[in-house]
């Protein structure tokens, strides 16, 4: 058995000291948004205990997909890899960065290249680029599953949220499910924003999902985790292959807010059984009146419906 945690979205608080200098143009809306708003709903304690409680449940590897910036200055960028560190090397922790960790245009080495070796794959498939520092999709191999990496993170204009893949990635990524469903490996696909059409409103959504659609729906994948919506979110969608789950998850740091959920993260049990993937869900969550991480439930995957109670676990088969 392989153990999987997904978290998202820790939008790591509180803010770096600013100089007035960088606060130009988004970011300085940015800024007032967390001043005034968001800096009260992310808070550390919260994001403290959910690292804790991962780490009480040692899983193989961590995903993370994506926001641990908020308005991507250059000091977020090295924070965030101090952060990283704190909680597991690169071996353990995959990261795809999101819409917040490319909030407006920031040179490489200042900003994403610090987390370079935690987006960057281990493993060699068709047509996947390894070419350059800003290679998407990537794929790590975790014994036999595969993460597929996707990055949705583009600047927008400052009055959206939204994410694009872009053709390449898209084509790309055809060719790497493909490839990783012949060679029999659990499909595990990480990207920040929502996948599929209407998840999202059209100013936060990912605007390219009806393309990302077609591409699962011909060649499938096991599991799809995401964030940005910091909600909980489960959908089961229909390829050729069979049922492919899409499960999203709140922000990391998050209090309960309005529409939007308290800190949750998501255990995944990977197993094979019966020459197919079977896959268990447990669900974490931040208890506000407690202080406390909460056991708020379990489901499982089996092919055929992402809200199906936890059956008893059978006997797998053995992963290599």
């Amino acid at each position: 058995m392989f153990t999987l945690a997904h978290i998202t979205d820790p939008h790591l608080a509180p803010l770096p000291d600013v100089r007035p200098g960088e606060l130009v143009g988004k970011r300085f809306i940015g800024y007032c948004s967390w001043r005034f708003r968001r800096r009260a709903i992310h808070r550390p304690e919260v994001l403290a205990a959910v690292m804790a409680d991962i780490a009480a449940h040692r899983p193989d590897h961590i995903a993370l997909t994506g926001d641990l910036a908020n308005i991507s200055l250059p000091a977020e960028f090295v924070r965030a890899r101090a952060w990283l560190e704190a909680h597991g090397d690169p071996r353990h922790i995959t990261v795809v960065p999101g819409n917040h960790d490319a909030y407006v245009e920031v040179p490489w080495a200042e900003g994403l290249g610090h987390w370079a070796d935690y987006m960057t794959g281990d493993m060699r498939v068709a047509d996947a680029d390894t070419a350059s520092p800003l290679a998407f999709p990537f794929v790590r191999q975790r014994r036999n599953v595969a993460l597929i990496c996707l990055s949705s993170a583009v600047p927008v204009a400052w009055h959206r949220a939204s994410g694009r893949l872009g053709t390449r990635q898209i084509e790309a990524l055809a060719g790497v499910l493909a490839d990783l469903r012949r060679r029999g490996f659990c499909r595990v696909v990480l990207i920040h924003h929502p996948p599929l059409p209407g998840q999202a409103v059209p100013r936060k959504a990912l605007q390219d999902a009806e393309a990302l659609k077609g591409v699962l729906e011909n060649e499938g994948a096991e599991l799809v985790l995401h964030g940005h919506n910091h909600i909980h979110m489960r959908t089961l969608m229909s390829s050729r292959h069979g049922p492919v789950p899409v499960i999203g998850a709140p922000s990391a740091s998050a209090i309960q807010s309005g529409h939007k959920s308290a800190a949750a993260w998501y255990l995944y049990r990977i197993r094979r059984w019966a020459g197919a993937w079977r896959i268990e869900v447990s669900v974490r969550s931040w208890h506000q009146s407690t202080g406390a991480m909460v056991d708020e439930g379990a489901f499982q995957l089996a092919g055929s419906d992402v809200d199906v109670a936890l059956e008893p676990a059978p006997k797998p088969d053995a992963v290599s």
